[in-house]
């Protein structure tokens, strides 16, 4: 055969994503054999009842947090919410978008960030997303501020990373930099169109904008050199 005609026409996906996604794949298999009836009591249709147990479970109340930030009280064993949220998911449909997005994403930005960086960044992602929506939910008690389900917070940390890592190369060729903010706004412009189609007043926007924005930020300070390449190009101007 001749060379280079034996490799694949895929990229591999990082073993780090693969540990990122892993926990998602294996919760929908585990939810799918409920809904067949092999797991949950052998009762068919079970997997829906799984589901929304996982998600009871897991899922991130910034009303709970407030709470207790307001009686000065903290609930230890309530805390790995705010860990766990991302990978139960209220569908399967939910689900695979996440796990295409973070490993089409992840296998982008993991080639320039270590993988403890890359771990960073989704936790880091969804832990400020979760934080600065319950920073709104104090701020605007007269709206509605669903619990935070599902890795779509950390999905926009990963974009945030991915367009840092165009806003830098678009500076060194002294290119328009806003061009690296184009996903992010098509995807803005989708949820735009979405809310208003179905008019499902969800507020869960606020998190995944704020994931974008911490995954931005933090990959200042992730990225390999990230600090000292961005002030030598404001050194430069």
């Amino acid at each position: 055969m001749r060379p280079g005609y034996d490799e694949s026409p895929l990229n591999p996906v990082p073993p780090v994503i693969w540990l990122l996604v892993l926990p998602i794949i294996a919760l929908e298999i585990y939810f799918g054999l409920g809904q067949l009836g092999f797991v949950g009591g052998g009762q068919p249709g079970a997997g829906m009842a799984l589901r929304q147990f996982a998600a009871e479970r897991t899922a991130y109340v910034p009303d709970f947090v407030l709470r207790m930030w307001q009686i000065g009280v903290f609930v230890p064993d309530q805390g790995w919410r705010i860990l766990t949220y991302p990978f139960v998911h209220l569908s399967i449909t939910h689900a695979l978008f996440v796990i295409v997005f973070t490993l089409a994403l992840g296998n982008l930005i993991a080639h320039q960030f270590r993988p403890w960086a890359v771990i960073a960044l989704f936790f880091g992602s969804a832990i400020g997303g979760a934080l600065i929506y319950t920073l709104f939910a104090g701020l605007l008690p007269q709206w509605r501020f669903q619990p935070l389900i599902g890795g779509y917070p950390a999905v926009y940390g990963f974009v945030g990373a991915f367009t840092f890592l165009l806003w830098v190369r678009l500076g060194q060729q002294n290119a328009n930099r806003l061009r690296a903010f184009t996903l992010i706004g098509m995807l803005l412009a989708f949820q735009l169109v979405f809310g208003i189609l179905f008019q499902d007043g969800s507020m869960t926007w606020i998190a995944e904008v704020a994931g974008f924005c911490c995954g931005f930020l933090l990959s200042f300070v992730l990225v390999p050199g990230g600090i000292g390449r961005v002030m030598r190009q404001i050194r430069q101007r």
